[in-house]
């Protein structure tokens, strides 16, 4: 495996800038004399004495509920062997790390100097009162079983060791899904484990639990199968010790249906695949070099399903799939153990959620164009955003069915809004935004359908239940794409304007539009050559409500693509002018800049007119507008065109619409930073809180601040959302993101609930 980085990329990552990979943060605040009192002495006596009085009490007064400990004695690190527990910290390091990024828990990493059973376990019950939960980490076997089963029985957390049930977790949900693929049944397949360690002997167990039958298991050391005449049993290897009369990997492999590889690199044959049962199922999982190369086994057997460790090849089974997901789930419901139903629960949700259609997120991040349930995609990718959901809540259920759960939940959906809300602050606008789409789909037009982008997001939508795709173009390219990029998308409506079958709705289109703009320049010839094209036929779907919006512009300069929508669909009441706006999404929440595509120079009624209509559209995402006309003055400081346009705009807006909240003009910095806007004008409107809608002074400003300001900070950009039409049409950016569109198609859905409303 060639490493995407140098020894010394590896050693400047853990050493530079706060060497490791970790640190402890407050979390309330400590700014002056009262929160330090309160944090230390004499304020923490109160809780204290009420954890003092009832012990349960420590999970509301401190974070034990969300601490798990990271516990090592270095004996089995990775690859490396017994590296001691010093060597082994950056390890738990990234443990802590993993546990954190991907469910939001926080870890004590901890490294035992001893490889004495008893005084490591009595370590571990010493200090188990400070945690919720304790994840062993790289102790060897049989050790580890001994250390685990007996901290399982003392204790009244939850206790895993990863090595041993991470691997078997994930690989148990492969197998599910490989199984299902080939048609084969769990209770009928013949399995050969090569290798005997703590991961092979929880691997086999679980695969059992799940229907595998005990006779068809054969396993091998690292001297031969593993058999019940042999006389240098531990109790463990007996446990899976067979009668047939096989000794090497060579005789054991013949006509198995399933290779589970727990040992070292290049120990299995393409000749070895070769005399396996049909469809044959490898999980070469050795790291870094597999029992069998990929290359290796396809080329012995191309019906092969096969599964590895490593991220450069199909279906990677990596235990960051489950130990974040399994704790978090048990911590929620404050289980006293993580039992064999829990597990279970865990592989058949990973089984599952590999069915489902992959976000595009995670397409992005493996360099994939579409992953879809098959050979090659048996279990989802670690950085699938819906890992947290699926499997806390599999987990925590499984703990509450089971009798283990001391804090049963109640409200499921809430708990997955909490989960996905662990994710961090910035999606938290974007899963409101779908919230609200998913309460009352509506139709949306997809008028560049012939592009890969567009056909995704219309599967991402369709598949969350956002909105109703229509596509237009061409029926047979569409399906072609479809067909090529294993799309679900087979039940949706396919429209093409040119087809003689749309004859009747086109000659109805184009004497609509020519009646509309038969005096600005439009014959009737000319609208029904325009209605063969995907953005005039689109638009008139929605203005005829064939559908309720539309959305295009991937592949069309925007003065092109906001042109049928301007021509075909009226304004609002009472409006004048359509403006521009992009909603940025920071870590902070989203922030609105208008006008951003649209008007080039407005004059104060239009920069009027822009805010009311940017300030219409911020409440329909339920947010209320505190609003900022921005200059290069602050407060008449300077005078000048701009100035003193944006400053007569404000003084209308205050008198006409007194209830509004908004001022101006101001520098951007003012409107943003609320501490050094009420330090130098505490009369402001906005002296309670930063602004959250920026209404620029000329086009060229705006559009020059969002681009900016999304390049710089990495910041989600939505938009250019329309408004002032009646009707719901919205403009992409050229060659923007799978998930931008999808964000976009959200957008139009709720502007067009509003619209209906």
């Amino acid at each position: 495996m060639t490493k995407e980085f140098t020894t010394q990329d590896a050693l400047d990552y853990h050493s530079q800038d706060r060497p490791g990979k970790i640190e402890v943060k407050p979390t309330k605040s400590h700014d002056s004399q009262r929160d330090l009192a309160l944090a230390y002495s004499p304020g923490v006596a109160d809780p204290c004495m009420e954890i003092y009085r009832n012990s349960q009490d420590v999970y509301k007064y401190t974070a034990k509920g969300n601490l798990v400990a990271v516990i090592s004695d270095g004996t089995a690190v990775l690859g490396l062997g017994d590296i001691g527990p010093l060597a082994s910290k950056p390890v738990m390091e990234g443990k802590g790390l993993l546990f954190k990024i991907f469910s939001d828990i926080d870890v004590f990493d901890i490294e035992v100097d001893t490889h004495d059973i008893d005084r490591f376990v009595e370590t571990c019950k010493m200090i188990a009162p400070t945690f919720g939960g304790i994840n062993l980490e790289d102790i060897k076997a049989p050790e580890c079983f001994e250390i685990e089963a007996r901290l399982k029985k003392e204790l009244k957390i939850p206790v895993m060791h990863d090595d041993q049930h991470g691997t078997a977790i994930i690989s148990s949900a492969a197998l599910i899904n490989a199984v299902e693929l080939v048609g084969k049944k769990m209770r009928d397949i013949k399995i050969v484990v090569n290798g005997a360690g703590a991961s092979a002997v929880s691997c086999t167990r679980l695969y059992v639990s799940m229907g595998a039958s005990k006779e068809n298991v054969v396993m091998l050391d690292s001297k031969g199968v593993i058999r019940k005449d042999r006389t240098d049993l531990n109790k463990y290897k007996r446990e899976f010790a067979t009668e047939k009369d096989v000794h090497t990997l060579k005789e054991a492999i013949k006509d198995a249906d399933v290779f589970v590889g727990l040992s070292k690199g290049n120990v299995l044959s393409k000749e070895m695949v070769k005399s396996m049962a049909f469809d044959p199922i490898i999980f070469a999982m050795a790291n870094p070099d597999p029992e069998i190369t990929y290359e290796d086994a396809i080329e012995a057997r191309d019906s092969i399903i096969m599964a590895t460790g490593r991220s450069d090849y199909p279906n990677q089974v990596n235990n960051v799939l489950g130990f974040p997901f399994i704790f978090r789930g048990a911590l929620d419901v404050m289980a006293t153990t993580i039992n064999e139903e829990m597990k279970l629960a865990a592989a058949y949700a990973l089984a599952e959620l590999a069915k489902e259609p992959v976000p595009e997120e995670v397409n992005i991040a493996y360099h994939i164009k579409n992953l879809s349930f098959g050979r090659d995609y048996i279990i989802p990718k670690p950085f699938d955003p819906r890992l947290i959901t699926h499997i806390s809540t599999a987990v925590a259920k499984a703990a509450m069915e089971t009798g283990v759960a001391q804090k049963p939940i109640t409200n499921w959906e809430a708990y997955r809004e909490e989960l996905t809300k662990r994710l961090g602050k910035k999606s938290a606008f974007i899963r409101h935004l779908k919230s609200r789409a998913k309460s009352n789909p509506k139709r949306v037009v997809f008028a560049e359908a012939h592009h890969y982008k567009i056909l995704k997001a219309a599967e991402i939508v369709s598949s969350e239940k956002i909105a109703i795709p229509i596509l237009i173009g061409d029926e047979k390219k569409i399906r072609t794409i479809i067909k090529d990029n294993h799309l679900e998308l087979s039940d949706v409506e396919i429209i093409d304007p040119r087809s003689p079958d749309e004859s009747t709705r086109r000659k109805e289109f184009a004497e609509y539009y020519y009646e509309k703009r038969k005096r600005r320049g439009i014959t009737l010839v000319a609208a029904k050559d325009q209605m063969r094209l995907r953005n005039y036929f689109g638009a008139m779907l929605v203005e005829k409500n064939y559908s309720d919006a539309m959305i295009t512009g991937l592949t069309t300069p925007y003065p092109e693509t906001i042109r049928p929508a301007l021509q075909l669909i009226d304004k609002r009441e009472g409006y004048q002018l359509v403006s521009g706006m992009y909603m940025i999404i920071t870590e902070n929440g989203p922030i609105f800049f208008a006008d951003t595509t649209v008007n080039k120079n407005p004059d104060v009624n239009t920069l009027v007119e822009i805010t009311l209509q940017t300030a219409e559209m911020v409440k329909e995402f339920n947010m209320e507008p505190r609003i900022a006309m921005l200059s290069y003055s602050n407060f008449g400081s300077n005078n000048g065109r701009i100035p003193i346009m944006v400053r007569e705009a404000v003084a209308k807006l205050h008198r006409e619409y007194p209830e509004l909240v908004v001022d101006g003009e101001m520098q951007s910095n003012f409107a943003i930073n609320n501490d050094i806007l009420k330090e130098h004008f505490p009369f402001s409107k906005l002296y309670d809180g930063p602004a959250n809608t920026l209404i620029f002074p000329y086009l060229s400003a705006g559009n020059i601040a969002y681009k900016l300001v999304q390049e710089i900070s990495h910041a989600e950009a939505i938009g250019p959302v329309l408004n002032g039409l009646k009707k719901s049409i919205h403009i992409l950016q050229m060659g923007c993101s799978v998930n931008e569109i999808v964000n976009m198609v959200t957008v139009a859905v709720i502007d067009a609930q509003c619209k209906e409303n």
